[in-house]
This record gives C-alpha cells, sequence and structure tokens, in this order.
C-alpha cells in the first residue's frame, strides 16, 4: 500500500526531539510523537506499527491530526468535559454535619438509611439516594457507629 508522505516542520521537529527526551508525558503522547517522527523519516507505517504496537488507525489519525491543525493537537487528547456534579460542598458539609449530630428522638445512632430520610427533607436534597449519602461519609471518614 502506498504510503502518505509527512514532512514535519523543522520547528516542530526540534518540538519532538526535546519532547520525547524530556519531562513526563502520558504513553499515547509519546507514541504519537514517535509516529510523527517515524512518519518524517519516511519509515513504512507496518514497520512504525510493528515498532511501537499500535494499529493502523493511530497511525493515521496522528499524521491527519498534524496535518489538519498542528503538532500539540496531534500529539495531546483534547479535554473532556466530564458530567458535572450532583451535589456541591455546602451539600456534602449539612450532610457530614448531621451525620456528627445527635440522632433523631428514638433512634441510638445514625445509620446512612435515616440519615438519607433527614437530608431528603432539605429542599436542596429533595432526590438524594443513599449511596451518594455513604459516599459523602466515606470521603471524610465518619463513622456511624463510634462514640
Amino acid at each position: 500500500m502506498r504510503q502518505t508522505p509527512l514532512v514535519v516542520k523543522p520547528e516542530d521537529r526540534e518540538r519532538l526531539k526535546l519532547f520525547r527526551s524530556k519531562g513526563l508525558h502520558h504513553a499515547r503522547e509519546l507514541n504519537r510523537a514517535h509516529i510523527l517522527m517515524a512518519l518524517d523519516r519516511k519509515i513504512p507505517e507496518a514497520t512504525i506499527q510493528s515498532m511501537l504496537g499500535v494499529g493502523r488507525t493511530a497511525v493515521w489519525r496522528t499524521r491527519s491530526a498534524y496535518c489538519e491543525r498542528g503538532l500539540d493537537y496531534a500529539l495531546y487528547d483534547a479535554p473532556r468535559p466530564g458530567a458535572p456534579r450532583d451535589y456541591q460542598t455546602d451539600q456534602e458539609a449539612k450532610v457530614v454535619a448531621l451525620a456528627c449530630s445527635q440522632p433523631p428522638a428514638g433512634a441510638k445512632r445514625w445509620t446512612v438509611r435515616l440519615l438519607t430520610q433527614v437530608a431528603r427533607k432539605e429542599n436542596d436534597m429533595k432526590h438524594i439516594s443513599r449511596e451518594s449519602i455513604r459516599r459523602f461519609l466515606k470521603k471524610t471518614s465518619v463513622s456511624l457507629g463510634a462514640k
């Protein structure tokens, strides 16, 4: 199969040399740097794939990312937004403060289920789950049974 040639700009070539020799980088980023340098040296794709242990799509995507948007786009992953937090720190603090307070009348101690019932009476935590309460307490290492 015919290989599409890639010529790396001289300033990018210097950055790639420094990138490969200095600093801490993710393995994917180093592989991409190696791919770009190998393509610049006109090493066949099959050889690059076998030496780096990557698939041909990794080589194709790295080449096209460099050609389309430049070196930084080819080396680094795009940031991922992630899901927004359901409960903020002030809500977590309310649950922890509640767990540290006296249990309601008729209960010897707080349980996660009892904390969930009381927390759901707050306006901003109407639909909070038992698991969320448990994670809040685990994060702050609050022990419900110790006195």
